[in-house]
């Protein structure tokens, strides 16, 4: 009989006569952001926590005031608000509350804030491809503009 020479953690007492053997190699952990998506974009977490962040300094309450109050932890919110973590909705929900904004103003900030980062993607595009005269057509530049737009009545 051979063993595997590698470490292995035991849970809990091991049982007597039994072998622990170590777990398979596990696959290699997924890339943060999905290939499929532009470098260039934001991600909506970080658009997210950079509102929350903004909201939050400029009412001049700390972490420790808003997580309290949204019943989370300091280092949880910490990490949303640096785009590190994906909330639930429960948790954006809670956060909001906490910080006296309305959910769907969060969401519209961060809608801002990334047609604003589109907008100017577009024309550093513009400008590169007027100042290099670059062949590049119409086509195979990004929409800046959105197609639709929702209105409110």
């Amino acid at each position: 009989m051979t063993y595997d020479a590698r470490p292995v953690r035991v849970v809990g007492r091991p049982r007597p006569g039994v072998v622990p053997v170590p777990a398979p190699a596990s696959a290699p952990a997924p890339a943060t952001t999905p290939a499929s998506v532009p470098s260039s974009e934001p991600l909506l977490r970080t658009l997210l926590g950079t509102v929350l962040r903004r909201v939050r300094r400029a009412e001049g309450r700390t972490l420790q005031d808003v997580a309290t109050q949204a019943r989370i932890s300091i280092a949880y919110l910490s990490e949303v608000e640096r785009g590190r973590k994906e909330p639930s909705s429960e948790v954006l929900v809670a956060v909001c509350r906490a910080l006296g904004i309305r959910v769907v103003d969060l969401l519209a900030e961060a809608t801002s804030e990334l047609l604003t980062a589109q907008l100017t993607t577009a024309q550093l595009t513009t400008d590169l491809r007027s100042r290099h005269e670059m062949p590049w057509t119409a086509r195979s530049l990004p929409d800046a503009a959105p197609r639709a737009r929702l209105s409110v009545a």
